[in-house]
Formats: C-alpha cells, sequence, structure tokens
C-alpha cells in the first residue's frame, strides 16, 4: 500500500512541467511606401536579426508589399524561434511627416500572430516635424 503511494507521487512530480521560460525581443518594423525594413532585437538593444523588402524580391516596385512584407517577417521568425524568443514588443515607425505608416506593417503583425508569437505591445514610434527649415520651393511648392 504504501509502495504503490510513493510510486504514485513520482508518477505525479514527473507529469509536472516546468514552465517554459519567456524570452521578450523588441520587433522595430520601418514602412515607408518604397520599402520595408524589420529589425529584431533583444531588450538590451542588440540585433539579433535585420531583413528589408529588397532580401526579399528583385522587383524594386515590390518591395512595400504587403506580400513582401509577410516574407520578411517569415524570416524574422525563424531567427527569433532559433533564438528562444517568445513575444515581442513591436515599434512601428513610417517616414517622418508621414500621416500613416506603409502597407506592409499591418501584414508583418499579421504574419507573426500566425507564427505563434505573443505581441505584447504596439507602439507608434514615426518622427513628426515641429517646423524646422524652410521646404524647398517657394509658395506654390515644387513643380517638376
Amino acid at each position: 500500500m504504501v509502495e504503490e503511494m510513493i510510486e504514485k507521487e513520482i508518477e505525479v512530480e514527473e507529469k509536472k512541467e516546468k514552465p517554459k521560460e519567456e524570452r521578450i525581443g523588441i520587433l522595430n518594423i520601418y514602412t515607408t511606401f518604397n520599402n520595408t525594413i524589420i529589425n529584431l532585437t533583444d531588450l538590451s538593444g542588440n540585433t539579433i536579426a535585420k531583413y528589408s523588402g529588397g532580401m526579399s524580391t528583385k522587383q524594386s516596385r515590390l518591395k512595400a508589399n504587403p506580400t513582401i512584407a509577410m516574407f520578411v517577417a517569415q524570416r524574422i521568425v525563424d531567427d527569433a524561434k532559433d533564438n528562444g524568443i517568445t513575444g515581442f514588443y513591436v515599434k512601428i515607425r513610417a517616414e517622418t511627416g508621414q500621416a500613416n505608416p506603409g502597407p506592409g506593417a499591418h501584414s508583418a503583425i499579421k504574419a507573426l500572430t500566425r507564427a505563434g508569437f505573443k505581441i505584447i505591445s504596439i507602439i507608434d514610434t514615426t518622427k513628426i516635424a515641429r517646423g524646422g527649415p524652410k521646404a524647398k520651393g517657394g509658395r506654390r511648392g515644387r513643380r517638376v
């Protein structure tokens, strides 16, 4: 009777799995209307992987395409899994002065969530022009 109880306790201890340690990374997504660049770093800022739309396609007109951004995100996913990263802080940045990021930002985040990563927060870090030097061109703007 006592032996059976000891065996059951040993089985219960073996079944208990240790909780998997979560490793968090910072994902910087820079999207313009010409390209998408994704940079993966650890929390201290050391770069783990960096890919752009130009590394995934030969046609320059497709660099800002959502499909290409998805392929870039997939390459980031592979590197993140190799390094044991399970979640991301996402920072999206568009070109300075633009109202919204390029077309690749949304599809890149979508690809990351489909791959099973935990997105902790999404921050827009687009720089805003606050005056600065006078724009070239005069009153009616620059004419081509």
